[in-house]
């Protein structure tokens, strides 16, 4: 057991003594695995025509993984209730922005490019990792 332990706190410190951009990705990549699988797990479920609703779906339940992961294991804030409460609702402003971008990109390559619906998600959820960070940094997970 002990050994079990040391090796926790040595995974731990060392998870910590990257930089929170290498951290974000990873994560980031983990969040977006998981919204990803979501969404093609409501297309497949739902049929292609639905892949609009899918995508909002995925959105909502895997927005609570998401700001789980960011706030432990990314940006490592701490408070009260009540400050996580705070987070939680910025989070909420950031995963609407980040929705918005990607629901019109994916319209824009779904509609306009004629990517097909797999592709198109994909593509999106790419583009919008850069903004998230920095919104998430600056404003959701800001340190005082």
């Amino acid at each position: 057991m002990k050994l079990v332990v040391k090796i926790f706190w040595a995974v731990w410190n060392f998870w910590f003594s990257l930089p929170d951009k290498i951290r974000f990705l990873l994560v980031g990549g983990f969040n977006a695995t998981v919204s990803y699988l979501m969404y093609v797990g409501f297309v497949f479920w739902l049929g292609e025509e639905k892949y609009w609703l899918s995508m909002t779906l995925a959105w909502i339940f895997s927005s609570f993984i998401s700001f789980s992961t960011q706030k432990i294991f990314v940006f490592q804030t701490k408070g009260k209730f009540a400050d996580w409460v705070n987070e939680y609702i910025k989070c909420v402003g950031v995963w609407i922005v980040a929705y918005l971008i990607n629901a019109i990109m994916l319209e824009v390559f779904v509609r306009v490019a004629n990517v097909n619906v797999y592709l198109a998600q994909f593509l999106a959820i790419v583009c919008t990792t850069v903004s998230s960070y920095i919104l998430f940094k600056y404003f959701a997970f800001k340190k005082k």
